[in-house]
């Protein structure tokens, strides 16, 4: 193919019961995915992401899994459907970065599949071990919310998402945040949405999820590859391969740069992102995102690969 395009993939809270199911019915790629899965970590993951309970479907350790399995069988019958459809770049929204890093064949499934499983329960147990929560605050940049919130580290308050202009997530203790929503109102924002999540992701808290992390990336090889990937932690296109598992330690505790890393892919000529997984939610963040030329459409059931036909 001749235009350069950009895969990205969705991270925790894209989770819907029935998610990839008719991916599931109809290809014998995205059912692999799924046995693979189940054969490495003696899960049936695939019952609770079709037929939940919600209940379930929601645990953080079963909700991470769900999504990234859910994007890998998309992408695996998206690869075996348009063998010559290669993305210049990759990227992923916290946890769809690992979806990013198999799709840059920076890293095998099989690993993976064990790394998703480790981080959700890590991350599960320092929401069990320090109660945090998070907040959107929208109608002020980055730059203006960091302003605010920097101060306030002390207090545990932390920038968890810069997701797009004017929207930004703040993430921390039940007590900073409410005094740092009084102060970004005071700022300029339009409305600091308490959102219903059961931890502070992406902050200081989530410390013992990250130095536990690290022993089980420490296992793992990861292979240089010519697609490119953009890092949550930086907002930019990883340098190197060396820098890898260190980037992806410091996702765990610090904000997630997306607007930055959308900016950083479409600088590069970048002229089409295709979202693989369940959900819209990065095809919508592009839209507030980018200013340019640039096409994006969302992969997510059957019928949508008919897009993909008509532009490749």
């Amino acid at each position: 193919m001749n235009r350069k395009c950009s895969f990205m993939f969705p991270g925790q809270g894209a989770q819907y019961i029935g998610m990839g199911k008719d991916f599931f019915d109809r290809y014998l790629e995205a059912r692999e995915v799924y046995q693979e899965a189940e054969d490495i970590l003696g899960q049936n993951i695939s019952r609770v992401c079709f037929e939940g309970p919600e209940s379930e479907l929601l645990k953080t350790e079963n909700s991470q899994l769900a999504i990234f399995l859910t994007s890998m069988a998309i992408l695996k019958v998206i690869y075996a459907q348009f063998p010559s459809l290669v993305p210049a770049v990759t990227t992923g929204l916290s946890l769809g970065e690992y979806s990013a890093l198999v799709a840059s064949k920076k890293l095998i499934f099989s690993e993976a599949v064990k790394l998703v499983r480790k981080r959700a329960l890590l991350m599960n147990e320092a929401c069990l071990r320090e109660e945090g929560t998070m907040s959107a605050v929208i109608g002020l940049d980055y730059e203006q919310v960091l302003k605010v919130v920097s101060p306030l580290e002390s207090e545990k308050v932390w920038i968890a998402n810069c997701n797009s202009p004017g929207q930004i997530v703040i993430s921390g203790v039940k007590q900073g945040i409410e005094k740092a929503s009084l102060l970004l109102k005071e700022s300029g924002a339009k409305k600091v949405i308490p959102l219903k999540v059961h931890g502070a992701f992406h902050s200081g808290l989530m410390e013992y999820a990250r130095e536990n992390l690290k022993k089980e990336i420490e296992k793992v090889s990861f292979s240089d590859s010519s697609i490119d990937i953009v890092m949550n932690a930086t907002g930019n296109y990883l340098e190197s391969i060396e820098h890898l598992s260190e980037l992806m330690l410091k996702q765990v505790v610090s904000s997630v740069l997306w607007q930055q890393g959308i900016e950083a892919i479409a600088s590069k000529g970048v002229e089409y992102f295709i979202e693989i997984g369940p959900g819209k939610v990065l095809t919508g963040l592009n839209k507030r995102i980018l200013k340019n030329a640039q096409k994006t459409i969302s992969i997510e059931k059957v019928s949508d690969l008919e897009f993909l036909g008509n532009e490749f």
